[in-house]
């Protein structure tokens, strides 16, 4: 195995092995020997790149926020109308749903964090933002809300459904969000 300083790689092992405990193990069970020998690196190396579990967590929290902005951002940002949007929202649904079962832990795990500690509450607003942004494209900012929260939602309910929804429940629940208001006007 090479040096610290010849293993570029070495930092990014870490954060990823980090992500693996977590999902695996959850994160009551992290520590810097697990993610050292599940990246296969010297324990030595923890301190070396890194100045404490926090910093390790942190980060390896933003590397896995930072994959997911960007399936939403494959998903969401290809689309060039509402309609192009309403089905990117539905895809994302279903494609989250019925994906990685380790994402769907490593999200509910920063969830939790994020309920208690306002460093990853910044990691979770980043996240939002930049998938909101998308859908502010479409929908006025109340709705693209509305559609964001309606994603997480669904997604947790079809991931952990004995028998998830049909992707017709997801569809009508998008049209709902997104359908002209009481007064017949269009949503801008």
């Amino acid at each position: 195995m090479a040096t610290g300083h010849t293993d570029p790689q070495r930092r990014a092992r870490i954060l990823d092995a980090t992500l693996d405990v977590i999902a695996d193990e959850g994160i009551a069970r992290v520590s810097h020997r697990r993610i050292a020998t599940r990246a296969g690196v010297p324990l030595g190396s923890m301190t070396y790149h890194f100045d404490g579990i926090e910093q390790v967590l942190h980060e390896a929290f933003g590397r896995f926020t930072d994959r997911m902005a960007g399936l939403f951002d494959a998903h969401l940002g290809a689309a060039a109308d509402r309609e192009q949007a309403r089905r990117a929202v539905a895809d994302l649904v279903h494609v989250l749903s019925e994906g990685s079962r380790r994402d769907l832990v490593l999200a509910q795990e920063l969830y939790t964090l994020a309920a208690r500690d306002p460093a990853y509450r910044v990691l979770t607003h980043a996240w939002m933002e930049r998938s909101r942004g998308h859908l502010e494209k479409h929908f006025d900012p109340d709705t693209a809300r509305q559609l964001d929260a309606l994603i997480e939602g669904l997604t947790l309910h079809r991931a952990l459904a004995v028998e998830p929804h049909a992707r017709a429940l997801t569809v009508e629940a998008i049209a709902r969000i997104t359908a002209p208001d009481p007064g017949g006007h269009a949503r801008p």
